[in-house]
Formats: structure tokens, sequence, C-alpha cells
């Protein structure tokens, strides 16, 4: 049996606690509750840590979340010998903030990427401190020195940063919004999430359920630390934060 959990960072990804109710724990000993602000592994992006606050003020530490049966069912993994809740008990969910924005940070930073290389997306991965997006691009005429400059004029220009929603229907007859060339959103629900940068997404817009900052400027200083050439036809680019080194 699923569980549906209502996901409240879908609409703000800077909420950082809320209440909520403990629907069931799983074999496993994971968490599931009736809503959260714990983001759950997906999309290249890492699931959030935290801790879960009890009535008598005790805590219990939430090492990972990862979703279960479909999307909608999140479960939150606790770290080792950590208490059990009860079902029905009320927890207060308290997500590890200053690691949720560095990633909502690099997710974006990542989007823009996409802007300054136009070319089709074969992989990525989210992380704190070092990102990376692989391209299908043969050509490697590209530099590091040349797109760090492309994004920081992008990052400097503080373009708003917004989802919207879309059918599948709408999907559909506008392919060119999915830049995965490998992974195609999840249809059949009947809506599709766009994360969409610029007034009237006029920087971009593609589906993408992650967290995001809400404006291009707070994603502050990032460079591309290096291209590395990963097969013939893909190029895996690293993101960082902080200005590109002199003489890097």
């Amino acid at each position: 049996m699923a569980y549906d959990t209502a996901i409240l960072f879908r609409d703000d990804a800077y909420l950082r606690e809320i209440d909520a109710t403990v629907l069931a724990i799983n074999d496993r000993g994971g968490i599931l509750t009736d809503q959260t602000v714990f983001y759950a592994t997906s999309g290249g992006q890492p699931g959030d840590t935290g801790e879960f606050v009890r009535a008598d003020g005790s805590t219990i530490v939430v090492a990972a979340t990862v979703t279960g049966e479909n999307k909608d069912e999140i479960i939150h993994v606790p770290g080792p010998d950590q208490a059990v809740p009860a079902i029905g008990e009320r927890l207060l969910l308290r997500i590890n903030w200053d690691r949720r924005y560095k990633l909502m940070r690099m997710h974006a930073a990542c989007h823009l990427l996409s802007v300054v290389c136009p070319y089709p997306i074969t992989g990525a991965a989210v992380g704190e401190d070092d990102s990376r997006v692989d391209f299908d691009l043969p050509d490697a005429g590209v530099t590091k020195e040349g797109v760090t400059a492309r994004l920081m004029e992008l990052i400097n220009a503080n373009h708003p940063i917004f989802t919207r929603w879309i059918t599948d229907e709408e999907l559909s007859a506008n392919p060119g919004l999915i830049k995965s060339k490998n992974v195609r959103p999840p249809m059949g629900t009947g809506q599709i999430r766009l994360v969409c940068i610029g007034e009237n997404a006029s920087v971009d817009s593609q589906p993408c359920g992650g967290t995001h900052v809400a404006t291009t400027g707070e994603v502050g200083a990032i460079h591309i630390g290096k291209i590395e050439k990963k097969g013939k036809e893909n190029r895996r680019f690293r993101i960082r934060f902080g200005a590109l080194p002199e003489g890097a």
C-alpha cells in the first residue's frame, strides 16, 4: 500500500519546518508522514537530511529521504539507533537548511548551465560543493572561462525563478522543453511541473521536480572547475562555488 504525502517543497522550497503526523513505519524503519518539507532523492538531487522533534523535545535524526512506490510517497530514513515514533504521533519536521540551501543554489546553477550550453543532457548530479552536468557535445570548443563568464551574466541579472504546471498534452506538444537525452519526466498524472527562469520564462523552462532558489542572484559566485571528456560525444562540466581561480 502506497501512502500519498502532501509535498510542500514543490510550492515553497523555503519552508524549513512543519508539523506532521506519522502515517506508517515501513519494514526498513522508514517513517512516512501526512506531509513533509523533506525532498526525496530524485533527478540528480540528493534527499534532505534533518531531524524530527517529538513532543518531549527529544529528536530523531533523519539521515536520508527517498521515494517509495511512487514519487508522492516520501520515506524519511532515520539514522542508526534512533527512536521509533508511534503511528499517529505529531512531530516537528525540520530540514538541515544550510545543506538544502546549497543544493537549491547548485540546482539552479545546473539549469543555468543548460541555458549556456544548449545541448542534450546525458547525466547530472547535484552536490553541496561540486555538481556535474554531462552533455552530448562532440566538439570541445567551449572553455571553462567562457562558460563561467556567461553563467555569471545570468546570475548577476538576478532573473526570477518560479514554477508552473502544464498538462501531459502540453508537454507532448512542446517536446523541446525536455533537455535530457535519456530521461523523460513522469507522465500520466495529468500535471508536469516546470521550473522557469526569467520574466515569462524568457530565459528557460524545463520539467523538474527539484528545489531551487527564487532568483538567479541567490546562486552567488560560481565557476566551471573543469570540462572532462567522457566519451567521443560526451563532455562533463564540473560546477563549483566561488570565483574562477586565477590561472586555473
